[in-house]
């Protein structure tokens, strides 16, 4: 497997790793290293791309991490786990009513739209795109991804506590006793909602309580997306790494199935060090001026040749 992580500031960092089984690639200079990925990329043929939320910050979306990270009083960790659903259900559904609302304004930057054209152009070619993302704000698929696996869920996705069921929703607002409600302004109270006047499961004799279908903190990810993952992993002969630091989830979650198939890595920076392994690098790019230029290039390339 070969990989490329694209983390930085305002230059683009990239590592490139050989395949383990079949080290058919000769490894570029560091001064070389796009001209070599350009290459790389042409022969793969199963292309696995993690995304973090760095790849949905030039969209605007709001991350509820870090100073100042607050809706409301509370922070995201506060909000985003089974206890404090249980505990205030109207609070969370007000939280991630704001959220949804605040998504439904967001649209695809060039970042989403590139890896969505290499998609479908790569798909014609008989080759196989994988988004795997942390992201829940279903951007990918907005910008015209088809195959994403959303590992920790999406804002537009439901579930019942009663009877289980898991759909799509994207109504808004999503139940009338919310509309108007969830300001994040630290002074706003509570609406303080009745629980039967909550979302609802609208399956046949439940009308259970319906939750947000994201993984909190605290809950384990969905078995079957990891299954999906582990064997887009074990197939992927080239992996982008974008918008994430190589060191927090979802890219660190694969560093020892990845590592298996890595014998040499490639460090073009001084910044970031080893993919997947130790990495000084400290914050996630904003790859829309380079992740479309990647693509863009390639394009210009294949169509001269």
């Amino acid at each position: 497997m070969i990989l490329l992580q694209i983390t930085c500031r305002r230059l683009l960092y990239s590592h490139l790793f050989p395949h383990l089984k079949k080290p058919t690639l000769e490894m570029a200079r560091p001064s070389s290293d796009l001209a070599a990925f350009r290459d790389v990329f042409s022969k793969a043929k199963n292309i696995a791309i993690i995304t973090g939320a760095g790849v949905s910050a030039e969209s605007g979306v709001p991350t509820f991490r870090g100073a100042g990270g607050f809706w409301r009083t509370w922070q995201a960790q506060e909000l985003a786990t089974p206890e404090a659903f249980s505990r205030n259900p109207s609070r969370v559904w007000e939280f991630y009513h704001y959220r949804r609302e605040v998504m439904l304004t967001k649209k695809p930057n060039s970042a989403h739209l590139a890896i969505a054209e290499c998609e479908e152009r790569l798909t014609k070619q008989g080759r196989k795109v994988t988004v795997i993302t942390q992201n829940i704000d279903e951007l990918h698929r907005r910008a015209g991804s088809k195959n994403v696996l959303e590992i920790h869920g999406s804002l537009f996705r439901t579930r019942c506590l009663t009877c289980g069921h898991e759909s799509s929703n994207y109504q808004s607002p999503i139940c009338s006793a919310l509309e108007g409600k969830g300001a994040p302004d630290p002074d706003t109270q509570d609406a303080r909602i009745a629980i039967e006047e909550l979302p609802r499961c609208e399956e046949k004799d439940c009308h259970g309580l319906l939750r947000p279908a994201v993984v909190w903190f605290g809950e384990t990810l969905d078995s079957g997306i990891l299954a999906q993952v582990e064997r887009v992993m074990d197939s992927c002969d080239l992996c982008l790494v974008v918008g994430t630091s190589s060191i927090v989830y979802p890219a660190a979650m694969f560093a020892p199935q990845a590592q298996q198939q890595v014998s040499q890595w490639l460090n073009s920076t001084w910044k970031t060090h080893q993919l997947l392994c130790a990495s000084s690098s400290t914050s996630p790019a904003l790859v829309g001026p380079h992740c479309p230029q990647l693509w863009h290039d390639m394009r210009q390339k294949r169509s001269k040749s």
